[in-house]
């Protein structure tokens, strides 16, 4: 059989407070639409950690929470990809911040960290506050990355 009718799944799944990092992800969606790459984007609440291993990539996106903690409902997910340890899927992580907090997106380097040990970690990414204009060139990066 073969393989020519396989599609790369990806996901991007956020938590989003302020609205700042769920912008964020939007551009990010906007980003790899706009390079053909088909992506799903979900609210953590709207995600099934049962789907996990049926993507290829999944792109991550946390505010930070008190002295730079990830939010509690994205605990379970870092437990699900913890846990799968999947050196094949592909991850990215991003997330908004105000560098006025000593630990600057805490959440996303304790993400991207376990990331780079149990995954593909592709890429992380920081935006101050509301995300720019300026904001949807590192967003492009990001996507082209991915592909």
């Amino acid at each position: 059989m073969a393989l020519t009718n396989f599609k790369s799944r990806t996901a991007i799944v956020y938590a989003s407070v302020s609205g700042n990092t769920e912008h964020l992800a939007e551009m990010l969606q906007t980003a790899m639409l706009k390079r053909k790459i088909p992506v799903e984007l979900y609210r953590i609440d709207e995600f099934s950690l049962e789907e996990l291993p049926c993507f290829d990539s999944v792109i991550i996106g946390t505010y930070t929470w008190g002295s730079g903690e990830i939010p509690e409902e994205m605990h379970k997910l870092y437990q699900a990809i913890e846990q799968l340890g999947n050196k094949e899927l592909r991850t990215a992580v991003f997330g908004t911040g105000d560098s006025f907090f000593a630990e600057f997106c805490g959440a996303v380097d304790r993400f991207r960290d376990m990331l780079y040990v149990k995954t593909s970690l592709i890429a992380s990414l920081k935006v101050e506050l509301m995300p720019q204009p300026k904001d949807l060139i590192r967003c492009e990066k990001l996507a082209a990355l991915i592909k």
